[in-house]
């Protein structure tokens, strides 16, 4: 009769325990850096939980830039299928973001208000990450990069993103290489001024759903921004549900106006011609 303990170990025999000149899982990942920086300011159980949400879904938005950007480069150079590999799995960790909110629910307000005066002004709404997705994303409002000026290298890579091209300015280029006949005012504006939506963006946006065939890759783009965009605003409403069900309509630890503000921004579209034309089809 074979032994289970004697076969387990028999047939696992090439593990490696001797780490004396290797590297390990703990050094690669630098896991003392990340599991050493949730420093509770209060004597509260569930500000660990408040502190280990906000920094797990700061790592997702890390690698959410990380692929934004990559998929901008590739859009450039008209490499589409990369492209939409890299908006795909943006999705999916914006999923992931979302059900986080699910996790910090679980915080009620008896229990907030227990440490909520140790976070003193500082407050999600400074989130300089965040603000790098939306300037990608292409909504740029210049008054946010005050909140910023304390640092000055963190300024100076918020100002360079507020005045480059998004995900949706370099679609709309290459609408143009496409050859459709979008304003030269629009190609080659200045990007640190919001986006309004644009007739020769709408018409090309529409001829390209009305001939799937003929420009699947650009059809193909303009779905895969509308996972994002549609994701977003779950994520929006989530998180002013989330605040609305832990502090009511109490003003933010920025000075925002919390849930009133959060409900505001429901309404922001990023690419507002893919969603207009879906009424006209």
């Amino acid at each position: 009769m074979v032994n289970n303990k004697e076969f387990a170990y028999d047939s696992e025999r090439n593990i490696q325990t001797d780490f004396a000149r290797n590297m390990t899982y703990e050094e690669y990942l630098k896991l003392d850096d990340i599991l050493s920086a949730q420093h509770r300011l209060s004597d509260h159980h569930d500000e660990m939980l408040f502190i280990v949400i906000h920094q797990v879904s700061e790592l997702w938005m890390k690698l959410i830039l990380h692929e934004i950007h990559s998929a901008i480069d590739c859009i450039r150079q008209d490499d589409f299928s990369s492209a939409f590999k890299r908006l795909a799995r943006v999705s999916k960790i914006q999923n992931q973001i979302i059900s986080a909110w699910d996790v910090l629910s679980t915080l009620t307000p008896a229990e907030y208000i227990e440490f909520r005066d140790a976070l003193g002004q500082a407050s999600g709404f400074q989130s300089y990450q965040y603000r790098l997705i939306e300037f990608a994303l292409g909504y740029k409002t210049p008054h946010i990069l005050k909140i910023y000026q304390k640092n000055s290298e963190l300024y100076a890579v918020l100002k360079e993103a507020f005045g480059a091209p998004g995900l949706y300015d370099v679609a709309i280029q290459a609408l143009a290489r496409a050859g459709f006949p979008i304003s030269s005012e629009i190609v080659e504006r200045d990007f640190s001024i919001p986006y309004n939506e644009d007739e020769s963006v709408k018409n090309a946006w529409m001829k390209v759903y009305q001939n799937v065939d003929k420009y699947w890759e650009l059809y193909e783009l303009a779905e895969k921004f509308v996972d994002i965009e549609d994701w977003f605003q779950q994520w929006r409403f989530r998180h002013m549900k989330t605040v609305e069900r832990i502090i009511g309509f109490k003003s933010g630890t920025g000075g925002s106006s919390g849930v009133s503000y959060l409900k505001k921004v429901l309404d922001h579209r990023f690419f507002p011609e893919l969603w207009e034309i879906r009424t006209e089809l």
